[in-house]
Order: C-alpha cells, then sequence, then structure tokens
C-alpha cells in the first residue's frame, strides 16, 4: 500500500503543560474536520487523552530560562536527534510544532530539508524581547499562527506573513464549574475565602516560586487564619509539588483534575499567579490576580536588558496598562506577596476593576471568523496539508 493510501499522519510538538492543552484541542478539532487522521509526536497526557502516540515524554523538554537550560543541553540534543529521525523515518503529511520556540525552532530548521510543510503554533514572543532574532523565522516553516491579534502586524513588518486565529484560551470549559460542588468535596465553609497558588508546572520553575509560597502562606494565616489556599498543578507535576510541601507548615490543598480546577476557579476570591498563559485562563473565569515571577539572577539581569515591553505578565500586555499587579524578582518576597494578597481581600473596588478589564481583553483574543480558535488553527493547517498532497 502506498503513502496516498495511507491515513494522513500529523506530527505534532508541545514541550509544556500549556502547549499540551493547546495541542489537544487542536487534534479534537482537526477530527472534527477528518476522523481518518493519526497523530504521533511529543506531547502530554492531554495528548494522549486524544489517542495521539507519543514519541517521548514531553516534560524532557519543559525547562524555562537562559541559566536554567544549561544542566538539560545533553537531553534536549539527544531528543532534538531522536525526534529529528522520527520524522525522517515516517515522512508525515505536515509537521505542526507548538511554542516551546528553544526546540521547537531548531526542529523545523533541522527537517527543513524534508520538503515536509510545517506550521509553527503559537508565535515566538520576540516582540517582547530581542527582536532581532526575527531574522532567522524566514524558510522555518510554511505557516506561522498566532494567538494574539497584534502580533499579525509585528511580524509583517519585518516581512513574515502570520495568521491569527484566536486564542483557545477562550474554549477552556469552565462554564459548567460549580464552586459549591469544590466546597462541599473539600470541605470548604462557604465563609472562606480561597486562594490559588499557581507556581507553574515546570520542574525548572517550581522550585523558584514555592520556596516564596510557603513563607507567605505562613504570614497570610496570622492575619487571615481562616483563608484556605489551593494549588492546581498538572498531572505531570502533582507528586513532585506533593513532596515540596512535605514540611510546610500551611498546607495547600493540591488539586490535579481538570474539573476540579475549574471548581476551583469558581470558588476562588483571589489568585497568586506566575506570568504566562496562567493569567488569561485566570481572566477568563474573573479570578483577580496578583502576578509574580522568579528567576536566576543572571537570567534576570540579561532579560532586563532584553525585555521591549513594559511588562511581563499578558493580561498587561492585551491591555496596555497594568489592569494586574507586576511583583517579581525582588517583589517576589513573602512580605509584599502577603500585604498584596490581604489588600485585595479586603478591598472590593480592585477586584471590580480588574473584572471589568478582563472582558475587553477576552473580547479581543476571539477567533476572526467566530470560530472556535482551534477550529480556525485546523482549518489552516488542513489547508496546507491538503495543497502539498
Amino acid at each position: 500500500m502506498n503513502k496516498s493510501e495511507n491515513p494522513p499522519i500529523i506530527w505534532i510538538l508541545a514541550g509544556e503543560t500549556s502547549g499540551d492543552e493547546l495541542g489537544a484541542k487542536l487534534i479534537k478539532a482537526l477530527r472534527h474536520f477528518n476522523p481518518d487522521l493519526q497523530f504521533l509526536g511529543v506531547g502530554g497526557p492531554r495528548m494522549q487523552e486524544q489517542e495521539m502516540k507519543i514519541l517521548f515524554p514531553m516534560q524532557d523538554l519543559a525547562v524555562m530560562g537562559l541559566v536554567e537550560v544549561l544542566p538539560k543541553i545533553w537531553t534536549l540534543s539527544k531528543r532534538l536527534n531522536q525526534a529529528v529521525k522520527h520524522i525522517e523515518t515516517i515522512h508525515p503529511d505536515i509537521i505542526v510544532t507548538i511554542d516551546s520556540p528553544g526546540f521547537s525552532l531548531r526542529l523545523l530548521k533541522k527537517v527543513q530539508s524534508l520538503s515536509i510543510p510545517r506550521v509553527h503554533y503559537v508565535a515566538p514572543q520576540v516582540w517582547a524581547w530581542h527582536e532581532n532574532r526575527v531574522k532567522k523565522f524566514p524558510g522555518l516553516w510554511e505557516k506561522l499562527l498566532c494567538l494574539f491579534p497584534f502580533e499579525e502586524n509585528f511580524f509583517l513588518k519585518h516581512g513574515i506573513k502570520a495568521q491569527f486565529v484566536g486564542n483557545p484560551i477562550i474554549e477552556t470549559e469552565m462554564h459548567h464549574a460549580n464552586a459549591d460542588d469544590f466546597r462541599s468535596e473539600h470541605h470548604i465553609d462557604p465563609l472562606q475565602p480561597i486562594l490559588l497558588l499557581m507556581p507553574g508546572s515546570r520542574r525548572s520553575e517550581l522550585p523558584k516560586l514555592m520556596p516564596v509560597f510557603k513563607k507567605t502562606l505562613i504570614l497570610l494565616k496570622q492575619t487571615k487564619p481562616e483563608l484556605i489556599a489551593v494549588l492546581p498543578t498538572s498531572p505531570l507535576a502533582r507528586h513532585y509539588v506533593e513532596r515540596i510541601i512535605e514540611d510546610w507548615p500551611v498546607k495547600p490543598l493540591v488539586i490535579h483534575e481538570k474539573k476540579d480546577k475549574y471548581n476551583a476557579y469558581a470558588a476562588a476570591q483571589i489568585a497568586l499567579t506566575k506570568s504566562g498563559t496562567t493569567t488569561l485562563e485566570l481572566a477568563l473565569a474573573h479570578i483577580p490576580m496578583i502576578v509574580t515571577y522568579r528567576v536566576h539572577p543572571i537570567t534576570a539581569m540579561i532579560a532586563r536588558h532584553m525585555i521591549q515591553v513594559p511588562f511581563v505578565a499578558m493580561v498587561n500586555l492585551l491591555a496596555q496598562k497594568e489592569v494586574v499587579p507586576e511583583l517579581l524578582q525582588e517583589n517576589c518576597n513573602p512580605v509584599k506577596l502577603a500585604e498584596k494578597v490581604i489588600e485585595f481581600l479586603d478591598d472590593k473596588n480592585m477586584v471590580q476593576k480588574q473584572k471589568e478589564a478582563f472582558i475587553q481583553i477576552l473580547n479581543a483574543l476571539k477567533a476572526p471568523h467566530h470560530q472556535p480558535p482551534s477550529y480556525e488553527a485546523a482549518k489552516e493547517i488542513l489547508e496546507l496539508m491538503n495543497k502539498n498532497e
């Protein structure tokens, strides 16, 4: 049987939890248009739930920071060669890389000679820092799919065509979330305020924020003894997080199921979160938030010279003003975080201003043709794949 008689193969790469979520939605949308498609590549549990065959564990690629990546260089190089060899062997009908530009763009370059159409989904955020890197992009892909509306013009300015397809975060299934179910299941009184702790899921970033959150909780309990902390995490990071909090005098409730997470969102009054996609998900749930982050001091020093935008939180970048407070690096300390959490719990006006701003921000993320964003992305991918048959 020749290749044309076999079901089409889409090879997908996702290197972290947010990419795994995007990948799962994308696979589901692609199957909507063509149920016979086969999916192979690198992903996480969400993509595996969509019956994608995984080449190696996604967590091998989940690393953040300039200094933090150094210990994993050998593993990353080995996995890159393994992915290239796999693509060469099966010769899929199309390659889709999702975010993770450090790994994805190297992979796209290495498979350039195979004449397989390539799509990169989630544009590299070169508009935020190191804009000159955009010069290396021509030839890496046939289509670049963007999640933010301003990215089309940014890349066009550099002679690179990009397509805004909407942001799949707005497809997140929160409409069935139930605050009462969450409080009942975990025996939390209706009057007890809930604080969400969102430190991320990468092993390279958890050790940076978890010690700060530990001390923040101790301080908060002194002023707000009724406060309940809930820490949603990914299934992959669950056991690691549970080991970290074993010696915490004030332990957060760790949850990892998607339904439980959304119910927690519905029940929560405030979130303390890392920067990144999480801020958009919290905005969708109308949860007031404080954004914080800490990286290696050398990484921070280099980043300060390279960052070209005034904010790190995506909700602030989209609003073009500080909608949510950012307590970063030296300001990411227990005293300041605890003070800010208490301020939000006690000030309803601050909460309301954030919630009003979230509505405008989320409206800007809808797909241009009023379809679910994952469907819009799937149509672009299939159009390219079918053109190359």
